[in-house]
């Protein structure tokens, strides 16, 4: 790599316009805590928005702004009031923000919105671009710059993209509701890597991605037209250190030194020893379940009177969009719920929540975290939730209990914790009274093992593993692209195929000459694939060979007119131009009625799905059912032929969105080389699309030029992307 730069919607620095003049100061947030070393490490610059409006500030204001973040190795990306009203509070947090976190009766299909968000996107694609050099890294961040990584690919190719999403990604049913959808992922596909906290998201975007756009997922790879995407699970860390040596300096500090909060802490221990505090601490919105955790917490008091008096939960609620209608009435529910505990089980020297709605500095948030008990987190929807790693971190004597929600993205580290469905008041009542039981030597032995895992992964990990990623796949794609034919490789073959006297040409029919359709039978040759062929034959040194798993009608009936031979069915029939057909080998299709019942089982379960009968194979087709349940059908598929399969000498063959049984013992590469035998040939050139190819490349003799279409792992010497780039070669080598 070279240089690294980030992109995210704020820089990680703090700017004010005071009486000094512009100030600038360090953010201490998780993403530019994880990010800073990174992009200056490497020599690279983080573009974001300053955080002042630009039509609030004079020319002068907004070139010390820039002049100021030069220190830094910051670029300010400049909006305007109406641009950050219409995309960011508008698209990305009225639209993207509840729909990714399955609250869809909060969206505003406003398409102001979505063209205030491609414009300001633009602005900071284009402001990425002013600095890239082809060669550089740029790691660009979340959800409100989703279409970025795409304008930048468009424009720099060879600049290595990363993308991270720190929000959920929903599944297919719930993403599909936006109007936007297909530009949306288009926009995230212009990245390399895509990263995001759990496999669940992953999972989520690899549905989507298939379901839109029909491009190819194996494993965690996407195979576009042009290039491999990568897809992974990254679990977002925190600054460890910081917070655990944060908590040891807390609790060694004097009476003198403890803050007032500390103090009025340790005042309430002292009034009763055995009181106990439950901690709930969140930014207020609507996916954080604040109200759930009021509601369980009002339950365990009506359910456990022992324990009034004795407990009490410290409610943090960080103000948030103020403004708007929803959070208003959130934040009208939440005051009504405290106001209702408090007054149904508080007394005179007794308040059951100790309710704060506003933010508290660094050190306060440290003493709170050191003295709970237990840390309530109960969030109906949320990517990771650093809040539950911060409590670990902050427990330097290893006690504590953490009451976790299910729907936490940080719930996949945290098997330790007591795990609840923040939408059961009952579980999470039960689960509190579960943790104030814990023994103390419990609670030690689940806090060893969560601190253990927290400190090992953490933020500085976190980002070193995407890197490491980003490496990978740029490994991967620099593997598949030594195998492109580019246009001085192009040229060499064209060279080599000129010089030869005799050329032999075998090439594929469906994926390689024409595109695949949900109907096999309207794949028929256009007029452009007819001229191609008729240019070939006419070069008497050429012999062209179709070679295809289609029956020998079809072909016969499309090309029978052209100067061609003809192998079908994947090798079973051959028929030389101006000759009658011959079967290659003896073969039969006694086991057809036996396959096929089963075949047909699978039809009539998978809607979408077809049977092609061909003389000695049966085709199952699902290119037109659910993606999902196709692959899944698909493979059930194959485990139940897999007996069947040996016991009768067929053979499986697996194409593209098709299962094919075939009787046993040829392919599309021992025909290959009976045609060639006994015959000279001073250039062979094949062409295929999918796994039956392969057999042909690996038959055929080195010196042979194989060709890939696709950018899948082959035995082939050389990719190219489509149909497209076939039949611009074959005019290359007609011309």
């Amino acid at each position: 790599m070279s240089k690294i730069h980030i992109v995210s919607n704020r820089l990680p620095v703090s700017i004010e316009n005071g009486p000094q003049g512009m100030q600038v100061t360090p953010s201490v947030g998780g993403l530019a805590t994880g990010m800073r070393s990174i992009y200056k490490e490497y020599g690279g610059q983080w573009i974001g928005w300053s955080g002042i409006a630009s039509d609030g500030l004079s020319e002068q204001e907004v070139e010390a702004i820039d002049e100021k973040l030069v220190d830094e190795n910051c670029v300010a990306v400049h909006l305007s009031n109406e641009e950050i009203n219409l995309y960011y509070e508008g698209f990305s947090n009225n639209i993207i923000w509840p729909l990714f976190h399955y609250f869809a009766q909060f969206i505003d299909y406003n398409p102001d919105y979505w063209e205030a968000y491609i414009k300001v996107n633009r602005k900071f694609a284009d402001k990425a671009l002013e600095i890239l050099e082809d060669g550089d890294t740029i790691w660009v961040h979340d959800y409100q710059l989703l279409l970025v990584p795409e304008m930048i690919k468009a424009e720099k190719p060879g600049v290595t993209i990363g993308f991270f999403l720190h929000i959920p990604f929903p599944s297919f049913e719930v993403f599909r509701i936006l109007p936007w959808r297909k530009e949306l992922i288009k926009g995230m596909l212009g990245a390399d890597l895509i990263g995001f906290h759990t496999y669940d998201y992953e999972r989520h975007f690899f549905s989507s991605v298939r379901r839109l756009l029909g491009y190819e997922v194996s494993f965690n790879q996407i195979h576009m037209e042009d290039r491999i995407i990568m897809a992974d699970a990254f679990p977002m860390g925190i600054d460890y250190a910081k917070f655990s040596g944060k908590a040891k300096e807390v609790s060694q500090k004097s009476l003198q030194e403890k803050s007032e909060l500390h103090r009025e802490l340790e005042k309430y221990f002292l009034g009763s020893p055995d009181r106990k505090l439950i901690l709930s601490i969140d930014r207020l919105d609507y996916t954080k379940g604040i109200p759930n955790r009021l509601r369980g917490f009002e339950l365990f008091l009506e359910r456990f009177p022992q324990f009034r008096n004795k407990v009490t939960l410290i409610m943090l609620v960080v103000p948030s969009r103020a403004a708007v209608e929803q959070y208003k009435l959130l934040k009208s529910e939440v005051d009504e719920l405290v106001g209702k505990i408090n007054g149904r089980f508080g007394g005179i020297n007794y308040t059951p929540v100790w309710y704060f709605y506003r933010s508290l500095p660094f050190d306060n948030l440290i003493e709170l975290y050191s003295s709970s008990d237990v840390a309530l987190v109960t969030p109906v929807r949320d990517g990771m939730n650093l809040v539950a790693k911060e409590y670990i971190a902050s427990r330097v004597n290893q006690t504590g209990v953490m009451i976790l929600s299910e729907m936490a993205g940080v719930v996949k580290e945290m098997g330790e914790a007591i795990i609840i469905n923040p939408n059961n008041d009952a579980e999470i009542a039960e689960a509190i009274y579960q943790a104030l039981n814990m023994p103390l030597e419990e609670q030690r032995e689940r806090m060893k093992l969560l601190q253990q895992r927290i400190s090992r992964y953490d933020v500085f990990k976190w980002a070193s593993e995407f890197l490491k990623g980003l490496k990978k796949i740029e490994a991967i794609q620099q593997k598949f692209l030594a195998k492109r034919i580019t246009n001085s490789v192009k040229k060499d073959l064209v060279g080599q195929f000129k010089k030869a006297k005799r050329r032999a040409i075998f090439l594929d029919y469906d994926g390689t000459l024409v595109g695949f359709h949900n109907d096999p039978q309207a794949a028929s040759p256009d007029q452009e694939l007819h001229k191609l062929l008729v240019k070939l034959e006419e070069d008497k040194k050429n012999t062209v060979t179709i070679i295809s798993g289609r029956d020998r009608d079809t072909l016969e009936r499309w090309l029978g007119d052209h100067h061609v031979n003809l192998i079908v069915e994947h090798g079973v029939w051959l028929k030389n131009y101006g000759s009658e057909w011959q079967m290659i080998d003896n073969i039969n299709s006694n086991w057809k009625p036996i396959i096929r019942p089963i075949l047909e089982n699978f039809v009539d379960r998978t809607p979408g799905t077809f049977i092609e009968e061909k003389n000695y194979s049966l085709v199952w087709h699902y290119r037109k059912a659910e993606p999902e349940q196709g692959e899944l059908r698909a493979n059930d598929l194959k485990d139940e032929l897999r007996d069947w399969i040996s016991n009768h000498n067929l053979e499986l063959m697996e194409g593209n969105k098709v299962i094919e049984v075939k009787a046993g013992g040829i392919n599309k590469g021992m025909a290959a080389m009976r045609f060639l035998k006994d015959q000279q040939f001073d250039c062979i050139l094949a062409i295929g699309d999918d796994w039956t190819d392969e057999y042909m490349f690996r038959e055929l003799p080195e010196s042979a030029i194989t060709i890939k279409v696709g950018l899948k792992n082959t035995a082939a010497a050389y990719k190219v992307e489509s149909v497209n780039s076939v039949r611009s070669l074959l005019k290359s080598l007609g011309e």
